[in-house]
């Protein structure tokens, strides 16, 4: 029997009883629908977060004060106060792999602009933070060494600030804010940055030269953290091992003293993040493809009833010369139907889904050709594998007892 008859009579068989076919169909569209959805949602989760990481600066590395114990309790990484501006000032001389180096402080303020207030953090750095974090100034211009010299009081703000304090339509340079009285002229505003990777707003900052923050608004010497940026991508190790061995002996620590300082670089961030959302995405895909097994389970059993609907049919055409093979070609054929339509209005959906789930629930998505592929694929193996058993429970039928069947 010719492979378009076989399919003429796969469609008609299948056109005779419309809604069971659906009904059939639905396990796979939801199946297929929830792997693209979930991968696009895991996936576009992933790119953000590589973005946030990138955020902070091309090749940066970030070295913070170490972990503390207190009544018997180790305290997590930054606890302890053991950076001073002469850890990185050595850093910044002795360290041949790095291109820029800065102290950084900061604290949270509640900052005055005529009858408005806003609280938020203020960053005291060193010019060269601008270069590790990849900060432009998108209006008026950022503050010199020469202001960081005479700890001058001047600030560069972010677009959150701004819209908090100014509303956001008027231009803020050269207007004055204060912090505990101390009076702040705004020099700039720096592009936007949005939220980084632990969903903090990079937007709702001030950075002020690190001489003013330091000298004027805080109560210790101790650093925050030192922010650095290496030379290039591929000596970041080296570089993390130059400054690790430059703190320890700085710092005095024996060969068997833990480290009192931590530290980071982006990619460690975005390694550790990366990991969380591949666990998530695949857990996600894996809920997900459930749905299709139990379609292909749906399949098998409309399958094995539509051979015992169709016995004495079956009988009929090997009676006038079909072949075991043709039946069960044709049995196949209708599986493979149902699986490769529930496959494509599956994907339809799970688009339409996915881009739903980014407009009105602004969540980010990335939809991959390869998503696709791999969940229409899994259809149409799920089809052949769970109508393979009907298909050839019909043809192994014996034309005498099927004829006699009612």
């Amino acid at each position: 029997m010719k492979l378009l008859n076989l399919i003429i009579i796969a469609y008609r068989s299948m056109s005779k009883n419309k809604l069971r076919s659906f009904l059939t169909m639905l396990g796979i569209i939801i199946g297929v629908a929830s792997v693209i959805a979930m991968l696009a949602i895991g996936q576009g989760s992933k790119k953000n977060i590589q973005t946030s990481v990138e955020s902070l600066g091309t090749n940066t590395i970030m070295i913070m004060p170490g972990a503390i114990t207190q009544g018997g309790v180790r305290l997590s990484a930054g606890s302890s106060n053991s950076l001073k501006n002469e850890d990185a000032d050595a850093i910044a001389t002795r360290c041949d792999l790095l291109q820029y180096v800065s102290p950084v402080v900061n604290k949270g303020v509640q900052v005055i602009a005529g009858s408005q207030n806003w609280s938020t953090m203020i960053i005291g750095a060193k010019q060269s933070y601008f270069n590790i974090r990849n900060i432009t100034v998108s209006m008026g211009e950022k503050f010199t060494e020469l202001d960081e010299r005479t700890a001058a009081k001047v600030c560069v703000i972010g677009h959150t600030v701004d819209s908090n304090l100014f509303g956001g339509n008027a231009n803020p340079i050269g207007m004055t804010i204060r912090i505990n009285s101390i009076p702040l002229r705004i020099i700039g505003v720096f592009d936007r940055k949005g939220q980084n990777a632990f969903g903090m707003d990079q937007d709702d900052a001030i950075i002020a030269p690190f001489s003013t923050v330091q000298k004027r608004m805080m109560s210790n010497l101790f650093l925050s953290s030192i922010y650095a940026s290496a030379k290039s991508e591929d000596v970041m190790d080296d570089a993390v091992d130059e400054i690790s061995k430059l703190m320890r002996q700085r710092h005095k620590l024996a060969p068997s003293d833990d480290d009192d300082f931590t530290v980071r670089t982006q990619q460690e961030i975005a390694n550790i993040f990366g990991t969380i959302s591949t666990v998530l995405t695949v857990l996600l895909a894996s809920i997900a493809s459930i749905s299709l097994l139990v379609g292909g389970i749906g399949i098998m059993n409309i399958m094995l009833v539509s051979v015992t609907e169709r016995t004495r049919e079956i009988g009929i055409r090997m009676a006038i010369g079909a072949k075991s093979r043709d039946v069960l070609i044709q049995f196949m054929i209708e599986s493979i139907f149902i699986s490769f339509i529930g496959g494509i209005i599956g994907v339809i959906l799970g688009i339409s889904v996915s881009l739903l789930v980014a407009r009105f629930g602004e969540w980010p998505i990335t939809i991959t050709t390869s998503s696709i592929a791999i969940s229409f694929l899994f259809s149409a193996v799920v089809g052949i594998f769970f109508g393979w058993y009907p298909a050839r429970k019909a043809a192994n039928l014996n034309p005498i007892d099927a004829l006699r069947y009612e």
